[in-house]
């Protein structure tokens, strides 16, 4: 019963502080009010025992000595992780790690005011965590219907770059579509997978593999990848998952462990429709990298970053039928630091911009999944119009040398220029239908606000 009336209290406090904020008067911002909340719900998922955050942030006891620093990095919005700029193209995204600007403007009033802990009475409600290993779609999907794992590797502490490109089955007996899907390395491991690409190739009518679609992409930190319910990104029976994985020595950011690591696997969990589900929808969605600038067996000659220099990279690509766009990851190393995304169409000369990451990170990838309503409707003719910017200097945190050349490569050192897009294909017929769509909803949205 006493924990049931601190509950209240803290409840009851901040109705309070809402209503004062409602007649113009400023209340004080405490831990055990707003200030607490927020941080629970944005920040502790990292910043916990066993999590990937540098410090624990459970308490107030352990987060006071690092508010100064929680302002500077929630006001920046360095914190939490998810570069994408605000006020720029789409705002509605799946999967957006953000935090709104009235919870920012909440962090930098309370450390102004002293950080106080507020009523010592009240009980903070504790941040509502899951399993640091589980899948991150379990709480909305359940567990994936498909576990596809990786051959075991062994990696140093020290030493070059490693890849490996190997074949395992699918096991996928009837073709499905994918509902969901999302790469996890196990353990440590997730520090040393600097990127993880898996395909899916079926056998001809001669015995041989070819490749039939690219299954997915991981890179540091992804979230993972929600498949429009309208569409059908397909498995096809008896097909093997060819993995092209990427591994850095020592492993890159704060939680690298820098120690060997023994039985490395990387898995891939996928959440399937049911049977027959591809009969129940009409168009397909694929995953496929967009390079920039040059092609992929010329970028070691055209993708050159003198020392102490810049670069912007700049790439176009146009389809002969509709599409939308559903999901945008740019893809770097250690010196792209920023990347948009634009839609140019010829007939007008309009430049519309989609989407923009002005402080882009190699430690976390994110592939920015537009809400189904929004997501960009191409016609046939316009063009996508992809830019990525390179910082070679000492101004770049992330940067390991600036007084190197810089080349097009697979190695950690060198640099790509490229985006995976996931894209769903239309007809004529299928971008009319979801255009009126839209333009009914919105003409309903201001009929409503009138």
């Amino acid at each position: 019963m006493k924990l049931l009336n601190r509950y209240l209290s803290f409840t009851i406090t901040v109705l309070a502080c809402a209503q004062l904020q409602a007649q113009g008067v400023t209340p004080q911002v405490t831990y055990n009010g707003e200030a607490g909340r927020i941080i629970n719900e944005n920040c502790v998922v990292c910043h916990r025992v066993g999590g990937i955050g540098p410090m624990q942030l459970e308490s107030y006891a352990q987060v006071r000595p690092w508010a100064p620093l929680i302002q500077l990095k929630v006001a920046n919005r360095e914190m939490p992780p998810y570069a994408y700029d605000h006020g720029i193209g789409i705002q509605e995204l799946q999967g957006d790690w953000r935090l709104q600007q009235e919870e920012i403007d909440t962090l930098v009033a309370w450390v102004n005011q002293g950080a106080p802990l507020g009523d010592s009475e009240l009980v903070l409600p504790p941040a509502e965590l899951n399993d640091p290993t589980a899948w991150n779609f379990v709480s909305e999907l359940g567990e994936p219907d498909l576990v596809i794992a990786s051959i075991p590797m062994d990696i140093p502490a020290t030493g070059n770059d490693i890849w490996s490109s190997h074949y395992v089955p699918s096991g996928i007996t009837s073709a499905r579509c994918i509902k969901a899907i999302q790469v996890k390395p196990r353990g440590d491991a997730k520090s040393v997978v600097h990127h993880a690409n898996s395909s899916i190739e079926v056998f001809n009518e001669e015995g041989e593999l070819e490749r039939h679609s690219q299954l997915t992409e991981y890179a540091m930190g992804k979230w993972g990848e929600l498949v429009p319910a309208d569409v059908c990104r397909t498995i096809p029976a008896d097909s093997v998952v060819r993995w092209g994985i990427h591994m850095f020595p020592g492993g890159l950011g704060s939680i690298a462990p820098g120690t060997i690591i023994e039985d490395n696997v990387v898995e891939i969990g996928i959440w399937l429709h049911p049977e027959g589900y591809e009969n129940e929808v009409q168009y397909t969605q694929d995953l496929k990298q967009y390079h920039i600038q040059f092609e992929r067996s010329k970028r070691a000659v055209e993708l050159v970053i003198p020392p102490n220099g810049h670069l912007m990279t700049q790439g176009f690509h146009s389809f002969d039928h509709p599409v939308r766009i559903d999901s945008f990851q740019p893809h770097g190393h250690l010196r792209l630091v920023a990347a948009s995304l634009e839609i140019f169409y010829p007939e007008s000369g309009r430049l519309e911009p989609i989407s923009q990451i002005s402080n882009w990170s190699a430690t976390w990838h994110h592939s920015h999944i537009y809400a189904a309503d929004v997501a960009p409707l191409l016609p046939t003719g316009a063009v996508l119009v992809l830019k990525q910017w390179y910082d070679n200097t000492a101004a770049n945190p992330n940067n390991p040398d600036p007084n190197v050349w810089v080349s097009g490569g697979d190695r950690t050192a060198d640099e790509m220029s490229h985006a995976w897009l996931a894209v769903t294909h239309l007809d004529d017929a299928g971008f009319e239908k979801l255009l009126a769509e839209r333009k009914a909803r919105d003409a309903a949205s201001i009929a409503g606000n009138d």
